[in-house]
């Protein structure tokens, strides 16, 4: 199957895909070896010798891993003020992965990585709609009319913000647990809603992306996911 030549080098861990594209356009890369500059440019990796400087790329392996996030760690690659990231509590051979979505940082829990960019986009792309679920501990005691508005919907400066599902999972006069599914997931979305609505969030933790589980997994570490796991996640994006 051909892919982009700079998604491949990514997914090779030579290079992201920015740092990729200006090796291409510096004549750095070859692909049977013949110079290519040209941007766009798509690679059977199965058929094609694709080179640096000279030097063989040998295509990386799939990996598909599930990741207990904790908080105050950042799921990016870098940080540009040398802030703990996701990749600090993964084996250092693990740094061609990339981030199946986001988890901003004072959230914990499920995050996805892998190396296929396939995978990533049919996962993480809000058209596919796919469910992701978290509980969200409140400073306070939450109502029936307040939780319907979760799921009927709610404007934050403009913005609509809805969530599939909530459910009240627990609560008494200082504390509330609930249990949200998301499947657009904007950006901080969560804390948005309860915002509007007046409550401040005390712990916001994803315990799944559809069917794959956080279960057992101990903060701060990882697990590969299975065959199994995989392909339903494929199935359900394509639904």
């Amino acid at each position: 199957m051909k892919i982009r030549l700079q998604k491949f080098l990514s997914e090779a861990g030579v290079a992201s895909r920015r740092q990729g594209e200006k090796l291409i356009v510096a004549g750095k890369i070859t692909v049977d070896g013949q110079v290519v500059r040209l941007l766009g440019t798509k690679v059977d990796p199965a058929k094609h010798q694709i080179a640096i400087n000279g030097k063989l790329i040998r295509a990386k392996a799939k990996r598909f891993l599930a990741l207990n996030k904790p908080p105050k760690i950042l799921c990016t690659r870098q940080d540009t003020n040398n802030r703990s990231t996701v990749f600090d509590l993964l084996p250092n051979d693990f740094g061609h992965l990339f981030t199946v979505g986001r988890l901003d940082s004072d959230s914990e829990g499920l995050v996805l990585l892998t190396n296929d960019g396939e995978f990533c986009q049919t996962v993480a792309h809000p058209r596919h709609g796919m469910p992701k679920t978290y509980n969200v501990t409140l400073a306070k005691r939450i109502d029936s009319v307040v939780l319907k508005s979760l799921t009927t919907g709610l404007n934050d400066d403009g913005d609509f913000l809805k969530a599939k599902h909530a459910k009240l999972l627990y609560a008494n006069n200082t504390r509330s647990q609930v249990e949200l599914v998301l499947e657009e997931g904007k950006n901080r979305e969560i804390r948005r809603m309860f915002k509007v609505l007046g409550y401040r969030v005390l712990l916001l933790q994803r315990i799944a992306v559809g069917p794959v589980k956080l279960g057992e997994l101990p903060l701060g570490k990882w697990r590969v996911l299975s065959q199994a796991e995989i392909t339903s996640c494929l199935r359900l994006a394509d639904k």
